[in-house]
């Protein structure tokens, strides 16, 4: 069984009660409130001793995992697991995986430089080297810079939503509540509030791409990876003051406009899966 059509086929024994059997009767709503749960908790400690990252980010794996726990037992832990490797999609989708992210980066960096941020200087541009460490950090060490959200976020919740809603409806939801999550690196000036926007068009794209791998986890683990790497770890710190400003702000109308083209032209995203 995939992982992209697992269901929570667990006997709903009304004997048990308590909060498992209120996980077992709203898994989609449970999963939600415990992906924020687990991943906020770290904010306590922030606000105390100022030093702990405000969100962990491997908070929706660890949701996703025990819910499908209470509800799917080893069977749905399993096949979520094969989805995260899960690598024979063909080298196109894997292309396309690594370089959409680059290429949507670097057309609003242009953006950025056209409206007169300063040019990155060479110590800058020499910083490349780190991308690729950086990207396999994020990939293989749960918590670090966004990969392990999406065996929760794609993994577990986009397939649910799409066996309810369209693709953009789900879309469109998943990505309100991923940029919600995010909230407390907005508060801490971690990240711009622009990245609201950012987050909900990715949302679109990365729906597209989850589909046409048909379900393999570990490529959209890769794509949001490649695009923290990348964007986050790389280009976007080269921008100070304003200039960092308007390159979030371009990163947002660049994937928005992503966004636009796959809800309009992308066909296997209009179609059921």
């Amino acid at each position: 069984m995939s992982a992209h059509h697992v269901l929570e086929h667990a006997p709903r024994d009304r004997t048990f009660g308590g909060p498992v059997q209120v996980v077992r009767d709203r898994p989609l709503i449970a999963f939600f409130v415990l992906a924020f749960a687990l991943s906020w908790w770290p904010a306590l400690l922030y606000l105390t001793v100022g030093s702990a990252p405000p969100i962990l980010g491997c908070g929706p794996f660890l949701a996703a995992v025990v819910v499908l726990g209470l509800t799917s037992g080893k069977r749905g832990v399993k096949a979520l697991f094969r989805s995260m490797l899960k690598w024979r999609v063909g080298a196109r989708w894997w292309a396309i995986a690594i370089l959409t992210p680059v290429v949507l980066t670097i057309i609003a960096t242009g953006l950025n430089l056209a409206l007169g941020a300063a040019t990155p200087d060479t110590a800058d541009l020499e910083k490349w080297t780190s991308v690729i460490p950086a990207l396999l950090l994020i990939l293989l060490v749960p918590g670090l810079g966004g990969a392990w959200e999406e065996p929760g976020w794609r993994g577990y919740s986009l397939p649910r939503l799409l066996g309810r809603h369209s693709a953009l409806k789900a879309s469109l939801m998943l990505g309100a509540l991923w940029a919600l999550w995010h909230l407390p690196l907005f508060l801490t000036g971690e990240q711009h509030w622009s990245d609201l926007l950012l987050v909900v068009a990715a949302s679109v794209v990365v729906t597209w791409l989850f589909r046409n791998v048909l379900g393999s986890v570990l490529v959209t683990m890769v794509f949001h990876a490649t695009n923290n790497a990348f964007s986050g770890s790389y280009v976007s710190q080269m921008f100070h003051g304003s200039d960092s400003v308007r390159q979030s702000w371009m990163l947002a109308i660049v994937w928005g406009a992503a966004a636009i083209l796959v809800a309009l032209f992308a066909k296997s995203f209009r179609t059921s899966p």
